[in-house]
């Protein structure tokens, strides 16, 4: 498989963040969840990786794109709102032109790295004398006035991540902010989103793929009738049924990628990637508890926090009802073109 989808590039890469996850982040994943603490001097040392700007063209310059490369920077992303989840289409938050600035309220809900982030973009009705130009995005800086960050969310899983609610109070921002012209930045949010999950589903992978293997070592520890647990059934089919689900997802991740890199129509297979990915952490979290018995329900071990985890996993960059509701228009779509 590696040979199909990567090169000595690629696999060079994979080596280094696989060593480096191994060395810094695994020692200390436990505790980050325990004390809900933000990683940033893990992020600090993958930006002096590179790894925060690896998918950034090196022939891009500007005032703030190579610092988010570096990882000095950590860059928010504004689309949710409390009425606009799945239908962004919705969003209520607007922005006023005045003169040469756009005066902005509203808010936004869900931010990821919201209270770390020097950097934010975000969606915006736009309204021109009195006329409603439709969505575009704006990227300011989060120290700009009129922006109040709310207090971090307590969440059930990804509890070292950084996520906060927005509130936009007649901020003022210069038209200049905007990416390119009105609407043309919301368009831009949706190619994002569609990138955006077959990253959540390489993150599937991770997650169905960690629990699955302290399963499998689990199984092979344990023994029940005087002998090791995964001897009977029940137990090795589920393990036959993760590492099958696990492989696919990975399939299903590396062609979308592979896709994208060939610059081709991806909506559709970013979606069933993301869904099935998504859907397999969640299975495979959930059979891994079930083979750890009553102490795969204590935090010793870790495929609780795997459960935890992978919940949230079929919820953002779009929900499985979403990935689902995409993946049918794609298919029909297809079927009326190669009807004509």
């Amino acid at each position: 498989m590696d040979d199909l989808f990567f090169n000595q590039d690629h696999i060079m890469i994979q080596d280094m963040v696989r060593e480096f996850a191994e060395s810094e982040i695994m020692p200390i994943a436990r505790k980050l969840d325990e004390e809900e603490k933000f990683p940033t001097e893990l992020v600090k040392q993958m930006g002096e990786l590179g790894l925060m700007g690896i998918n950034v063209p090196e022939k891009y310059g500007g005032s703030y794109l190579p610092k988010l490369a570096s990882g000095e920077v950590i860059g928010a992303f504004g689309l949710t709102e409390p009425e606009a989840g799945s239908d962004a289409g919705s969003t209520k938050t607007m922005a006023v032109k005045q003169g040469d600035n756009y005066v902005v309220n509203g808010g936004k809900i869900f931010i990821t790295n919201a209270g770390k982030a020097g950097l934010l973009s975000f969606t915006s009705q736009i309204k021109h004398e009195d006329k409603l130009l439709g969505i575009g995005a704006f990227v300011i800086p989060t120290a700009t006035a009129g922006l109040e960050i709310g207090p971090k969310e307590k969440k059930m899983g990804w509890r070292a991540s950084d996520t906060r609610q927005l509130f936009f109070h007649n901020m003022k921002i210069p038209a200049s902010a905007m990416l390119g012209e009105p609407t043309d930045g919301f368009r831009t949010f949706l190619k994002t989103l569609t990138s955006g999950r077959i990253s959540v589903g390489a993150l599937a992978v991770g997650t169905a793929q960690g629990a699955y293997e302290r399963a499998l070592q689990y199984s092979t520890e344990r023994e029940a009738f005087g002998r090791p647990i995964n001897n009977f059934q029940s137990v090795s089919f589920k393990l036959a049924d993760m590492a099958t689900d696990i492989e696919a997802s990975k399939l299903l991740i590396y062609h979308a990628a592979w896709m994208k890199d060939q610059n081709k129509d991806i909506v559709k297979e970013a979606a069933m990637a993301k869904l099935f990915a998504s859907e397999t952490a969640m299975r495979v979290a959930t059979d891994a508890i079930q083979i750890h018995g009553g102490y795969g329900y204590v935090k010793e071990y870790d495929v609780e926090r795997y459960f935890r985890d992978a919940k949230i996993l079929e919820i953002g960059e779009g929900t499985s009802e979403i990935q689902r509701l995409i993946i049918s228009r794609e298919i029909l779509k297809e079927l009326q073109h190669n009807a004509l």
